[in-house]
């Protein structure tokens, strides 16, 4: 069998043997339900212009103000890196440091990479280090978060209206385009532009390394490109032989890292509740404000859904994080066999909703660089937000660490199980 004939189910392991889609089209796990792959026009021209275009607007994004405030005569205004300047100068560099990977850095180093890969392919060409960058692509992409940040502006924009008048600027409505742009872009799954790169080749009449798998041969499959490889037993080594990645059969110790990174997480999550966020200097004195103290505020002025979705994304979700981590790290160390599927769509939407938990320090972020009015006010980031953004890097760590797999490896070959079994 041709191991590029072959896809691994990432959620379960189960290989399937790969079809053509149309677009719009989903493959599914018949074991777990997880999709597979979509069916994507891999067209290299199209994947290009959009990758440029959002080149340029995530140029403009940065570079131009997000929002301006006047009181009184007194203007304010703050790009990204503005304010990320203002929370590094604060002595607030751990904070200011993930907030730069997470919302500059990663999200530039994706685009470029994506860039020059697509600029490559659309001229038919085989670029240098295209596999290094297609692993570095989707890193990238699961720590890029603009589409949060997007949200957190618009509630930094609701919020300064009470405090002072708001005027748009070019970077509120970059950020916008950008984040619908990013969306589009980042169906462009990595492993679609390995796809192509193997037609490619196989047009030139290229040789592809080692094409052929055993039909019963136990296998592994590369976490970077999917490729699927036949394992050669737990004393050798082996890497990726399309783009050189170490190959595990599970993720090592995945069970007792995801424990420990939860520990921490769980420490650091009452200190970030119960220390301020922010703290405001004025005329009328200190105050200091936490998460909760924030929801409060937004719910009594009368924006009861910006107060849910605070709520929500900083309270609600970094519990339920901690809560179902600990119950998939628990039943898959028992090796447990009740109710695979369920505690999968668990896993998936841990991975969804992760990210979300930095809607609050990227709120911070912007507000602490907004409200700089020295003979007025000033909003500082108190030490809450530190251990608040921990919590989060913590679970995300967690999550990544954790290797669904273990849930069905306990079961018959296609997972069944009578549901009669606890945890």
């Amino acid at each position: 069998m041709h191991r590029y004939d072959l896809i691994s189910c990432h959620d379960c392991g189960k290989l399937h043997r790969r079809h053509p889609l149309a677009p719009r089209q989903k493959a599914r796990c018949v074991r777990c339900r997880c999709v597979l792959y979509r069916g994507i026009a891999s067209d290299a021209n199209r994947m290009a212009a959009l990758v440029l275009g959002a080149v340029f607007t995530f140029l403009i994004a940065q570079l131009f103000p997000i929002v301006a405030l006047d009181v009184n005569g007194l203007r304010s205004s703050a790009t990204l890196l503005g304010a990320i300047h203002v929370l590094w100068n604060e002595n607030m560099q751990v904070v200011a440091s993930i907030v730069f990977l997470c919302t500059v850095l990663l999200p530039a180093v994706e685009l470029g990479s994506l860039l020059y890969v697509t600029l490559s392919l659309r001229a038919g060409l085989h670029p240098p280090g295209l596999h290094p960058l297609l692993r570095v692509v989707r890193a990238a992409h699961h720590w890029g978060m603009t589409e949060v940040l997007m949200i957190g502006i618009l509630i930094t924009v609701v919020k300064m209206t009470s405090l002072a008048q708001v005027e748009p600027q070019p970077g509120l409505f970059a950020f916008g385009a950008l984040t619908l742009m990013l969306a589009i872009v980042t169906a462009f799954d990595p492993r679609i532009l390995w796809q192509l790169t193997d037609e490619q080749a196989r047009a030139r009449g290229a040789a592809l390394p080692a094409p052929v798998l055993a039909g019963r041969a136990p296998t592994l499959t590369c976490h970077a490109c999917g490729l699927v490889a036949e394992d050669r037993g737990r004393h050798q080594r082996q890497r990726c032989a399309r783009c050189g990645a170490v190959l595990h059969r599970r993720r090592p110790d995945s069970v007792a890292r995801t424990w420990a990174l939860l520990l921490a997480a769980a420490i650091l999550y009452i200190p970030a509740n119960l220390l301020p966020v922010m703290v405001t200097h004025s005329l009328f004195g200190k105050e200091d404000d936490t998460i909760i103290s924030g929801v409060i505020y937004f719910w009594h002025s009368g924006s009861p859904a910006l107060a849910a979705i605070i709520f929500i994304a900083s309270i609600v979700v970094p519990v339920l994080k901690l809560a179902a981590l600990s119950l998939l790290a628990w039943t898959a160390q028992r090796r447990s066999r009740w109710r695979p599927s369920q505690r999968t769509v668990l896993y998936r939407l841990v991975e969804l909703v992760g990210r979300w938990s930095m809607l609050d320090v990227f709120v911070i972020t912007l507000t602490v660089a907004l409200v700089r009015f020295q003979t007025l006010a000033v909003i500082t980031a108190g030490p809450g937000a530190l251990a608040f953004c921990a919590v989060v890097v913590l679970t995300m760590l967690a999550s990544m660490q954790f290797d669904p797999r273990l849930i069905w490896d306990h079961l018959g070959a296609n997972g069944e199980n009578d549901g009669r079994n606890r945890p």
